[in-house]
């Protein structure tokens, strides 16, 4: 109240002070500007020197699939379901729920890497995106299953405390497949259509599951697909959804094990990502060789595409660590 008082003070002064000369009647102006910058709760002067949360949406869907369409290689059902509810979520002013995502498939195949490209469109400014958007790994923050009790208070207080600051806060759990049954469940109040919960509103909240369980159920679709002579782009996303949550309720290796987020039907969308085939490893060699400033060495590229290409034994169709390991291997020239 002292600081409003000041302020309006620093704005009516020029014209409750005729006396005051031109100098000081525009120094006070701009201490008025300045005041009222400070004071106000979205001011883009607020965001960007005391790293306020910065409420307006600033998610450019266009630039967002773009970075997707150019970045991500044989992922085509992935980024079609993110683009989508992404822009739905965005567009409404005030969603009735959390947006909830679980990322499933092979480790390599880019869910990470889609998770990252979300977080750097999701806020303009560097220092927001580094504040208000939470990576969990559960290996590094819940390594032990006698702790279980306490991840959950803490688990609860951390979302709840930064998503009171900031109503557009991203939330990342990696390495869902070895969460401690259970402690995910602890999240649950927040993810529901309640609106508000103990005063607070979760509706413009993103909380993505990354989870290596269900990639071998996906994989076996999408080769009895390509066995069948079917093309990647047909296998169909309803059966892909509808498996995968079938599949990891009852995977005791998935972190959501008979979970109630599935209960209770509070996971939006589960989002398969395909095992990755040669053509599609050669997409991302050719892409490291370009950030590392090498040459496109086309005989390079086939030997390491060829190399990673290692299931099943009999075709050599996908890659089993999808692109992981291309960084490492372009760097070492191997």
């Amino acid at each position: 109240m002292k600081l409003l008082n000041a302020a309006l003070f620093l704005i009516l002064g020029p014209t409750l002070m005729p006396a005051l000369d031109t100098l000081s009647t525009s120094i006070l102006t701009g201490c008025a500007a300045l005041a009222w910058q400070l004071l106000s709760p979205h001011s883009w002067l607020k965001c960007h020197f005391l790293k306020c949360c910065n409420m307006k949406d600033t998610l450019n869907i266009p630039v967002l699939k773009r970075d997707l369409d150019q970045k991500v290689f044989g992922q085509h059902l992935a980024i079609q379901i993110v683009l989508k509810v992404l822009s739905a979520n965005i567009q409404s002013e005030r969603p009735r729920k959390p947006l909830v995502m679980s990322f499933h498939g092979w480790t390599g195949t880019g869910k990470s890497f889609i998770s990252s490209i979300i977080a750097e469109n999701l806020y303009q400014l560097s220092t927001p995106r580094r504040m208000f958007v939470h990576h969990f790994s559960t290996i590094l923050h819940f390594p032990h299953l006698s702790h279980v009790h306490l991840y959950k208070e803490q688990l609860q207080n951390w979302i709840r405390g930064n998503v009171s600051t900031c109503p557009r806060s991203l939330f990342i759990f990696s390495e869902m497949d070895q969460m401690p049954h259970g402690l995910i469940d602890s999240i649950m109040p927040f993810l529901g259509y309640h609106g508000e919960v103990d005063g607070v509103y979760y509706g413009k909240a993103i909380f993505l599951f990354l989870n290596n369980a269900g990639g071998d159920k996906i994989t076996e679709i999408a080769l009895d697909h390509w066995r069948r002579m079917k093309r990647r782009e047909d296998i169909p996303l309803k059966t892909l959804q509808s498996l995968l949550s079938e599949e990891i309720f009852t995977n005791r290796n998935s972190g959501l094990f008979q979970s109630q987020l599935i209960q209770k039907n509070v996971i939006d969308y589960f989002i398969p990502f395909l095992p990755l085939e040669y053509k599609h490893v050669t997409q991302c060699v050719r892409q490291e060789l370009r950030t590392q400033g090498h040459p496109e060495d086309e005989d390079f590229i086939a030997e390491i595409a060829m190399a990673m290409t290692d299931y099943p034994s009999e075709e050599r169709l996908y890659s089993t660590k999808g692109c992981k390991t291309v960084a490492t291997k372009v760097s070492l020239g191997i």
